[in-house]
């Protein structure tokens, strides 16, 4: 567990020192608590700069695979044995051992053989140039003893390794292609990597790819970097048992992240695909994760299938990331914050779930298929555009069932509701906020949901809700404001939350004397006649609740089914519509809350959809 100022002001003195007892190893109960509670409490508005700054810095790369020709020892690989007339090598039947710093060129096969780098505190630099090394018995390349290992794959080369099909419970080697120090791959070249026993390729140190065409097949975790994996360029393709990507150092409070920055990575998992100890950071570059056996597969209860995982936080401000994942497709058991980027995901679970805060501050995020879209102890949505297709809850503000306690509430200045207000269910330390960009919801479940409070002020919001009458478009147990921005809420009218009296922007209420169809276009008209709203329903729906600046409290609005949807459409929201042929279907009266009144409050009441409707 790492302790750093990831961490949000306000962590209490005793939460910091029970995470001290915890990282020593005490095994009490309430230090373990207070050690989630702290993970859960992780500023999600951090960028990648900021979490870096706290972070090990990555080994300097920069000279990696710069060498005089003059200065390379060739290796010659025939087969059992190998040959070299350079300082620095010992050879021994099949085994080639590196004892001394220096750039050493292998070429040719070598067959149930293997390299050893033996040379402690030195940097040595590997040339695989055509080289296809195995062993039955151990790793293909040990660099047992090393500063620095640096693997070179020159331009129209293709090299291979592969290594022993077992290895001891305790080896210290266990990977095709190991090194026990810091390691760069690096090169144009190609490399297929074979991880019979175990990793395909691991670093006990840091490991950085910068570029290479690099195919890995592991019985275990594909690559795996200690202190930390970072990504610059190449084509990286991995199928692994285990995890795609990993940084698996939990010990140290700067170490165990993973950072993108560019190239293309392919990974089929049977567990994670990319999984961070602490940190997974990307700035750039494709990726491209089925985990698990994707989204039709159901979440394993022993094994981890999650997509892209954090311990502490994942900040992706840019590139294209597509996920189809059994488990959540970006997970954090801290926070998560997605600044910009094309973000792509399928899920059997969440689509993007933080145990702390989730913040999205812009990009293209679709979740296409999902358990629950988005969620998150504390979410805000910013910026950007973001579209949401769930089985359950589209939006869902919640965390762990030990903190939705009437203290929580009392600590956000928030009481439990009674019968109306809420839905009678307790107010927790949750939150829900909108202040910009587009937010579009397809649920089954409660399309936007609060276990606590919820605020729009900005941006758009429309909400395909449910159409079981036990379930609604919005459901917030606390106080919910509509102070700015556009809503357009639609769905059963079973359960129907509206926004509180006290919203600055004024809303309306109106439930439809009988179920819109999918496909119906329903508008939203003043006492004037003009249309103020145009929305085409994507299914069966008997309410709408709408908030704009055109809303006026106090004014009597009509709902009509029927007529034309115009110009933009934003998840059915149309730019204009018209009244042609339309039917009068529904009245109310902007600024009255639903029974409770409290805000988030609930109403039964109208006659929900046909039971074909709500199967």
């Amino acid at each position: 567990m790492k302790i750093r100022k990831h961490i949000v002001a306000g962590t209490t003195g005793a939460i910091l020192t029970a995470l001290a007892l915890t990282g020593c190893g005490s095994s009490d109960s309430s230090s373990t608590a207070a050690a989630a509670t702290a993970v859960s409490t992780v500023d999600a508005s951090q960028t990648v700069a900021q979490v870096l700054a706290d972070d090990k810095e990555a080994h300097d790369t920069s000279s990696d695979g710069d060498y005089a020709e003059d200065d390379v020892v060739d290796i010659s690989l025939d087969g059992s044995s190998a040959s070299s007339d350079g300082d620095g090598v010992t050879l021994d039947g099949s085994t080639v051992t590196i004892t001394a710093a220096g750039t050493y060129r292998l070429s040719g096969t070598l067959t149930d053989g293997n390299v050893v780098v033996d040379a402690q505190g030195a940097d040595v630099t590997l040339i695989l140039d055509d080289a296809d090394i195995s062993s039955s018995s151990t790793a293909a390349i040990a660099a047992t003893e090393v500063d620095r290992l640096v693997v070179v794959l020159p331009d129209g080369s293709s090299s291979s390794l592969s290594d022993a099909d077992s290895y001891a419970d305790d080896a210290d080697v266990n990977a095709a292609l190991f090194s026990a120090g810091d390691m760069t791959i690096t090169g144009e070249g190609a490399l297929t990597v074979t991880g019979n026993g175990n990793d395909g390729i691991a670093s006990k140190d840091g490991l950085v790819i910068d570029s290479g065409d690099i195919t890995v097949t592991a019985v275990d975790d594909g690559i795996r970097g200690k202190d930390y994996l970072v990504v610059n360029d190449g084509t990286v393709t991995v199928t692994a048992a285990g995890d795609g990507l990993k940084a698996d150092n939990e010990d140290d409070a700067d170490a165990g992240y993973v950072l993108v920055t560019g190239g293309s990575i392919t990974v089929e998992a049977d567990g994670d695909g990319v999984s961070a100890a602490t940190d997974l950071l990307v700035t750039d570059g494709t990726i491209d994760v089925v985990s698990g056996g994707g989204s039709s597969t159901a979440p394993a209860d022993d094994v981890s299938t999650k997509g892209l995982k954090s311990g502490v936080i994942t900040v992706v401000e840019g590139g294209e990331i597509s996920v189809d994942a059994s488990d959540d497709s970006l997970h954090s058991d801290g926070a998560v914050h997605l600044v910009d980027g094309t973000i792509e995901l399928a899920t059997g679970d969440d689509g993007v779930h933080a145990e702390g805060g989730l913040t999205i501050d812009g990009g293209t995020v679709t979740v296409s298929k999902a358990s629950e879209g988005l969620e998150g102890a504390d979410i805000a949505v910013n910026a950007g555009d973001v579209s949401v297709t769930a089985s359950d809850d589209g939006v869902n503000a919640s965390g762990d069932a030990a903190e939705t306690t009437e203290e929580a509430a009392e600590a956000d200045g928030t009481e439990q509701q009674g019968p109306g207000g809420g839905g009678g269910e307790t107010v927790g330390n949750f939150s829900l906020v909108v202040t910009g960009g587009t937010l579009v919801i397809d649920s089954e479940g409660d399309g936007l949901d609060s276990n606590g409070t919820a605020t729009i002020s900005g941006g758009t919001v429309v909400v395909n809700g449910p159409t079981n009458g036990g379930n609604g478009a919005l459901d917030v147990n606390g106080t919910f404001t509509v102070d700015g921005g556009e809503l357009l809420a639609a769905g059963s009218s079973g359960m129907v939350v509206t926004p509180s009296e006290d919203s600055e922007q004024g809303f309306v209420s109106i439930t439809l004397d009988a179920a819109a169809e999918a496909g119906d276009v329903v508008q939203v008209v003043d006492s004037a006649g003009d249309v103020v709203a145009t929305f085409t329903a994507s299914k069966a729906m008997q309410n709408v609740v709408y908030s704009s600046d055109a809303i006026v409290d106090g004014d009597t609005y009509t709902a009509y089914v029927g007529g034309t949807a115009s110009g933009t459409s934003t998840g059915g929201l149309a730019a204009s519509g018209s009244l042609d042929s339309a039917t009068e279907a529904g009245t109310g009266t902007a600024g009255e809350a639903a029974a409770g009144g409290m805000g988030g409050g609930r109403m039964g009441g109208g006659t929900p959809p046909d039971a074909a409707a709500q199967q």
